[in-house]
C-alpha cells in the first residue's frame, strides 16, 4: 500500500482545495457539445494542461484529472473504449506534470464519474462486470501517476459499492462523492444522511466522503450539513458544489454563482465541517481564487443552520429543507420558509 499523500496533508492543513469544473471550461477552450473531453488527453494535452495552471494558480490543492467519462462504457459512445488505458493514463500524467511543476504540494485526484449504465436489479449491468470496469480505469489512473481515485457524481448505492471494490484494486486512497437533486436526494432516491452508512459500507475505508454537483451550492452545504451528523472524528468530508444554479441562455447552460458566492459557500462549508472543499460545474479559476482567498483569511464561526445558509446562498430544495429539519429538530419550520422564499421570488 503506498503511503497515504492526502492523510498526510490533513494531518498538516485545516482544509484543502480541490479545483473547479472541468467540461464547461472547456468549452470555452474550444469543445463542442457532444464531445468526449477525455479525448483532448490525447488531442489537445496542452489545453488539458493549461486548465490545471490555471487552478493550481488560483490554489488549487488537488487537481482532478480528465477522466471523469474515462470507463470503457462511457467512451463507448465514442467508440473509444479499447483506449481505456490510453486515455486515463495519460489524464493523469498531464495532472502529475503540473502538479509537481507547482512548487508546493499539490495532489492528483484520479477522476471516475459513473457508468451511465443501470446497475441490477433495476437495471442490467451486472455489479462484477461494473466492477471489473472501475478497476480497469483505476489502474490506468494509478498507472499515470494519481496519488488518489476519487469518485464522483455517483447517484445509486450499487454502482458506488461497485466503483469502491473496483477502485481499491489499485491500491490508493479511495474519495468518494454522490449527486443530490432536486428532491434533495440522489437519482435513485438515497437521503444524504444515508449516505454516511453506504460509504461506511465500502471497503476498505474511504480517505473521504461527501457530495458534489447536484443543484447548487446552497443544496450542498445543506446536504453536508445533513451527513455530518452521522460523522465521526476520523471522517473527513468533501464539498465540491456547482457554481450557483444552472440556467439555460441563449441556447447554453450557464452558471449563476458569482465569485463572491463561492467565497460565502466555501467559508459555509468549512463552518460545516468539511475538510476538503472546491467547485464543481461552472467553477472557473475566477471563482477559485475567490474561494482560496475567503479560505485563507476565514475566522472559524459555528456550524451554520440552515437558514443561514438560504440567507447567503440562495434557497434550497425541499427534500434537503426536510434533512436538515430533523438534524435542527425546528419541527419543518425551514422547510416552510424555504418555500414560502420560493414563493415571494417567484411573484417578485
Amino acid at each position: 500500500m503506498p503511503d497515504n499523500i492526502l492523510a498526510n496533508l490533513l494531518a498538516e492543513r485545516d482544509w484543502l482545495l480541490a479545483d473547479g469544473a472541468t467540461g464547461t471550461n472547456y468549452f470555452s477552450m474550444g469543445l463542442q457539445s457532444g464531445d468526449a473531453p477525455e479525448l483532448w488527453n490525447r488531442v489537445y494535452p496542452d489545453r488539458v494542461a493549461q486548465l490545471h495552471r490555471e487552478f493550481v494558480s488560483a490554489g488549487a490543492d488537488i487537481l482532478l484529472t480528465n477522466s471523469f467519462g474515462g470507463s470503457a462504457y462511457r467512451l463507448k459512445l465514442h467508440q473509444a473504449q479499447d483506449q481505456v488505458t490510453e486515455l486515463n493514463a495519460a489524464a493523469a500524467q498531464i495532472a502529475r506534470e503540473v502538479a509537481d511543476a507547482a512548487g508546493r504540494p499539490v495532489l492528483v485526484a484520479g477522476s471516475v464519474g459513473p457508468t451511465g449504465e443501470i446497475l441490477q436489479p433495476v437495471g442490467a449491468l451486472g455489479a462484477e462486470d461494473a466492477q471489473a470496469a472501475f478497476a480497469e480505469q483505476a489502474s490506468a489512473l494509478a498507472q499515470g501517476g494519481a496519488d488518489m481515485i476519487w469518485l464522483e457524481t455517483m447517484s445509486s448505492k450499487e454502482e458506488l459499492q461497485a466503483a469502491g471494490a473496483g477502485a481499491a484494486q489499485c491500491g490508493l486512497p479511495v474519495v468518494a462523492t454522490m449527486t443530490f437533486d432536486t428532491n434533495g436526494s440522489t437519482m435513485m432516491g438515497v437521503p444524504p444522511a444515508q449516505l454516511v452508512d453506504i460509504y461506511r459500507e465500502t471497503v476498505p475505508r474511504l480517505a473521504a466522503f461527501g457530495a458534489n454537483c447536484g443543484v447548487g451550492a446552497a443544496d450542498l452545504v445543506g446536504a453536508v450539513l445533513a451527513m455530518r451528523r452521522r460523522i465521526s472524528d476520523a471522517d473527513v468530508l468533501v464539498a465540491k458544489a456547482n457554481c450557483g444554479i444552472p440556467q439555460f441562455v441563449d441556447g447554453e447552460i450557464r452558471y449563476s454563482g458569482t465569485p463572491e458566492l463561492m467565497a460565502e459557500y466555501a467559508r459555509l462549508a468549512l463552518d460545516t465541517g468539511a475538510r476538503i472543499i472546491g467547485g464543481c460545474c461552472g467553477t472557473t479559476p475566477t471563482h477559485l481564487a475567490a474561494m482560496h482567498q475567503a479560505l485563507v483569511s476565514h475566522k472559524a464561526r459555528s456550524i451554520p443552520e440552515l437558514d443561514a445558509v438560504v440567507a447567503s446562498l440562495g434557497p434550497v430544495a425541499a427534500g434537503t429543507a426536510a434533512a436538515c429539519s430533523d438534524l435542527h429538530g425546528d419541527g419543518g419550520q425551514t422547510q416552510r420558509r424555504t418555500r414560502g422564499n420560493r414563493r415571494r421570488r417567484a411573484s417578485g
